[in-house]
């Protein structure tokens, strides 16, 4: 699968997320669907990391997103998605852990459905964290259409990064 760019359809992949629930600080909740397809009509911010709790995802890519999170709203964004190839229980604990709330839905793309589908994942066996992991990228959907796509090419954030987005939205 090539690469999804600018102009491309989101393809219709099925996630998993635990929402948001401000009782449940100690547990995780049950695992729901988020299929792309309610994206439909909305702008939305999609960020993939390789995995949750590592040090450029957990120290960088994501508190970005959270801190500028009333910034990208301003800017007409309905939701911001953190999307990794944990499993749900696995994005809910790092959710909690940084303190998103309700501000960034961390779901989960498990099986790779999602990064399969846009071209994003890549192999990072060699680093011990298995064959399908997601490339760290960011893209902006409208209506179901990408108007920005970030995929960094080197370690670290900058195109895939919450300014980046901002800049270009």
């Amino acid at each position: 699968m090539a690469q999804i760019q600018v102009g491309d359809t989101l393809p219709s992949v099925s996630l998993k997320y635990c929402p948001y629930d401000p009782e449940l600080k100690d547990a995780c909740g049950i695992p729901q669907t988020l299929k792309t397809d309610s994206f439909k009509g909305k702008k939305v911010v999609i960020f993939g990391v390789p995995g949750a709790f590592t040090p450029t995802c957990n120290n960088s890519h994501l508190p970005e997103y959270h801190q500028k999170y009333q910034d990208l709203v301003n800017k007409g964004v309905d939701q911001v998605v953190c999307i990794s190839t944990a499993d749900a229980f696995v994005m809910d604990a790092w959710g909690k852990w940084t303190n998103v709330g309700d501000k960034v839905i961390m779901a989960a793309d498990g099986n790779g459905d999602f990064v399969k589908a846009t071209g994003l994942v890549q192999d990072l066996t060699k680093a011990g964290m298995g064959a399908i992991r997601s490339k760290r990228f960011a893209m902006v959907v409208e209506d179901m259409k990408v108007i920005y796509i970030g995929v960094e090419t080197q370690p670290g954030v900058s195109v895939s990064g919450a300014g980046a987005v901002l800049a270009k939205i």
